[in-house]
């Protein structure tokens, strides 16, 4: 499998009284005048370019939608101040699926144990403190992930003719990816992933995919992603936008 040379670096642009530093990652895959701007749910703002591109080039590329990244950056800004940190105590909103549940911590049980019943994810635990409540949780959402998110990727991946075994596959806990996919092929998820909607878990787990026949985020990838999935960027927004309260800790 032949895979594409990256560099990284990065600028910072003005925006009136406001510095926006942004990542350059640079790749020999992209096509000439080839620039793309990303903001990722955290706010890190990613520009993919050429290898031959020049900092002019990219700063002009930027500056021409710096309004919409300022915008965009706000916006992220705005929902991380209104984000609470979970308690982890009965009545608290949780997801599983992209299906919001009600908490419910049950402090009179033998054996630490989890379960859905009806509106509620059950949380039976002889401690029932905050830590082990957040902990017999999390075990809980990385047990599913690895069983459900098995299931999608088989499923997902029956549809890409270029994956004929498949890829190995690791669980990861991070801050702000979903996914990757190293050069060797190895793909790595986030099982909080699992809180997310189906649709949304096939868009991550087809982007991540396609990088097994495109190692880059260059002009063929996106066609690819385009080609299977041709309502991604939609599913993006909305995956985005849902983050801060999936991923709330």
């Amino acid at each position: 499998m032949k895979h594409s040379q990256e560099s990284r670096s990065s600028l910072a642009l003005r925006y009136g009284e406001h510095r926006i530093r942004c990542a350059v990652r640079r790749s020999d895959s992209r096509t000439k005048g080839s620039i793309s701007i990303h903001i990722e749910p955290s706010g890190r703002v990613l520009i993919d370019a050429p290898a031959l591109a020049s900092d002019s080039e990219i700063r002009l590329a930027a500056m021409r939608r710096v309004t919409w990244i300022y915008k965009r950056l706000s916006e992220i800004e705005d929902r991380l101040r209104l984000a609470t940190t979970r308690e982890y105590v009965s009545g608290e909103t949780i997801y599983y699926l992209g299906r919001r549940y009600r908490l419910k911590v049950i402090g009179e049980s033998n054996a630490r144990s989890v379960r859905i019943r009806g509106g509620y994810i059950e949380v039976s635990t002889v401690d029932s403190s905050p830590a082990s409540v957040k902990k017999a949780l999390h075990d809980w959402y990385r047990n599913r992930a690895r069983s459900v998110l098995a299931d999608r990727l088989a499923e997902v991946s029956k549809q890409l003719r270029w994956v004929k075994v498949m890829p190995p596959v690791s669980f990861r806990a991070m801050k702000v990816q979903w996914g990757s996919c190293s050069p060797r092929g190895r793909i790595t998820l986030n099982p909080d992933l699992v809180r997310a909607p189906k649709q949304c878990i096939d868009y991550v787990l087809t982007h991540e995919l396609c990088h097994l026949k495109e190692h880059n985020h260059g002009a063929r990838f996106y066609r690819l992603l385009d080609m299977h999935l041709p309502g991604w960027r939609r599913i993006k927004i909305r995956l985005d936008d849902m983050a801060d309260a999936i991923l709330a800790t």
